[in-house]
């Protein structure tokens, strides 16, 4: 004979295993989103993307008008280029936000402070191997 105790047993128990394997479930769930984003966060077109955007937006920042900025993008270049992105279309400057896109999906922007006017070329002094960009502080925009 089974005591009523017995009964409520076997029922909590089967409760425990429901909860234990849905808390496992999500709990996987949200580690592989994490890793997810992680793994496309941590990819060199990514990392080049913001470094690149930032640095040139610093340069635009420092820069007075007349000036003329040779920047070495050679490893950038070669990764949009096994991307398909056109090495003209890497960098792009509209009104003051720099923009670098290395990945078809992607792309990092970041503003600079200066009111320039700024224009922003591939050096195409060696038009097989393009590795340089050209960014050309014109005058300032109130002028």
């Amino acid at each position: 004979m089974r005591s009523l105790g017995e009964n409520k047993l076997k029922n909590k128990r089967g409760n425990i295993l429901t909860e234990n394997i849905i808390f496992i479930i999500l709990n996987l769930v949200f580690l592989s989103i994490l890793i997810v984003f992680l793994v496309s966060k941590m990819s060199a077109a990514a990392v080049l993307e913001e470094m690149h955007a930032k640095q040139i937006a610093l340069m635009i920042s420092a820069a007075e008008p007349g000036m003329t900025i040779h920047l070495d993008m050679e490893n950038a270049i070669n990764i949009a280029k096994k991307e398909g992105i056109n090495s003209g279309d890497v960098v792009t400057i509209k009104e003051n936000v720099v923009t670098v896109k290395l990945r078809e999906k992607g792309g990092y922007s970041y503003s600079f402070f200066n009111d320039v006017d700024v224009s922003v070329y591939p050096d195409t002094t060696n038009p097989e191997d393009i590795t340089d960009y050209v960014i050309k502080i014109n005058n300032y925009k109130n002028e």
